[in-house]
């Protein structure tokens, strides 16, 4: 259910998904069209599959925690042009922790090292590799690359030091997770090299820290799966430092350059943080809540049951990509939802980072990183500009992590 080939005359007519959109920052038009008229909508995917696409606030998070609603896997609509699907499609070879028991047993596992107050313990180091980065950046001079002198490498040496990985890799990861996270760019040939290259480098990695624990993630968990105590498989193991170590960065890269650039276009939103340091938070929530260019496709679900979803009947196999971004501008939740407002109170009610039982592990993390550097960036780079312009931003297209392509600045 869901395939082209299964509806090939009505797919024929459907629009194609993701939509183009006029400007870069902006959400194309039809999300707030299909939220007003048609929250359950047909449209076709790049693999040429069809999904069903969710715009409405309360049904994305029905999506996203009803038991009723799986993630992914190899019988859902297809999304990236690859022969598997894409990332979302390839079946957990070995391991059961996509979904259910296995699910929950490898997020206990997980949870404890990436609470808010675990998080909290790490602010000063954060701050202190931030602190070194802008001091590269502001040797090397204006203008400077933002994306590649600050927003990737820091996740990069953050999930590293919390793993125990060398951040001096940075660029491995940055083609694996490319290539794994591919949409239309890149071939599955390329995409099973991938998963190879980054497996075996995650098994080496296991191998050393076997030989010489340290106190970090990945000797703990090492640990844990050596003993055999049925927490963690060998095989979940790597799964786990690979996903840590993609996730780790990928996103939240991409979101301190999409920051970035969302407050220094409308540069009112930049100085009101520096004027008032303790509009970061509410700032950083509102940042989360307003982008378009992440989590277009999201995590696609699959209806266990026939649902009803927004009125509509969602029939048992159908695949439904929960739109959070648009979700997130839905004004039956957010008043006034398009206006950019860092003391709205309930920002941080907002899906970007999922919801229910796959809410996003590393938030507690990837929301500290934003803090820190919106708070080091205001404090440090007052004068702070985009070299370009709001003209000069470009989408990354052929990627199910969207995002902006350099973001060059000026001070």
């Amino acid at each position: 259910m869901g395939r082209a080939v299964n509806d090939l005359g009505a797919a024929m007519t459907l629009p194609n998904y993701p939509f183009d959109r006029d400007a870069t920052l902006e959400p194309p038009r039809e999300w707030a069209e299909l939220r007003d008229q048609c929250p359950v909508a047909q449209v076709r995917l790049p693999s040429g599959d069809t999904a069903r696409l969710l715009t409405r606030y309360d049904d994305v998070r029905t999506a996203l925690t009803d038991p009723r609603f799986r993630r992914g896997g190899p019988d859902a609509a297809r999304v990236s042009t690859t022969r598997d699907g894409g990332i979302f499609n390839r079946a957990a070879s070995g391991t059961d922790m996509r979904e259910g028991e296995g699910h929950l047993r490898w997020r206990r596992l997980l949870t404890r090292s990436f609470t808010v107050k675990k998080m909290e313990s790490w602010r000063p180091r954060v701050q202190a590799m931030t602190d070194e980065l802008v001091d590269d950046l502001l040797k090397s001079g204006s203008p400077a690359n933002l994306s590649a002198q600050l927003a990737l490498p820091l996740p990069v040496r953050v999930i590293c030091a919390l793993v125990g990985a060398p951040s001096a890799d940075q660029d491995r990861f940055a083609h694996w997770s490319q290539v794994m996270l591919t949409l239309t760019l890149y071939s599955q040939e390329e995409v099973e090299q991938a998963y190879r290259d980054f497996d075996s480098y995650v098994s080496g990695l296991v191998d050393a820290r076997r030989a010489d624990p340290g106190d970090d993630l990945l000797s703990e968990l090492t640990q844990i799966s050596d003993s055999e105590d049925g927490r963690l498989s060998h095989q979940e193991l790597i799964a786990t430092v690979r996903a840590l170590l993609l996730a780790g960065h990928e996103t939240t890269s991409n979101m301190i350059a999409i920051m970035a650039a969302m407050l220094l276009t409308e540069r009112e939103r930049y100085q009101a943080v520096i004027d008032d340091p303790a509009l970061v938070q509410g700032t950083v929530e509102e940042v989360l809540r307003l982008d378009t260019t992440l989590s277009v496709i999201g995590f696609p679900r699959v209806a266990a049951e026939d649902t009803d979803l927004g009125g509509t009947t969602v029939p048992a196999g159908s695949t439904v990509i929960p739109c959070r971004p648009a979700a997130n501008r839905d004004p039956r939740r957010f008043d006034d939802p398009e206006r950019f407002d860092p003391r709205r109170a309930n920002a941080a009610q907002h899906l970007s980072f999922g919801a229910g039982a796959h809410y996003c592990l590393g938030q507690p993390l990837a929301r500290l990183e934003l803090q820190v550097v919106l708070g080091t960036l205001t404090r440090r780079l007052p004068t702070l500009g985009l070299r370009d312009g709001v003209d000069g931003l470009r989408l990354r297209k052929g990627l199910l992590s969207g995002g902006l392509e350099d973001v060059w600045v000026t001070w």
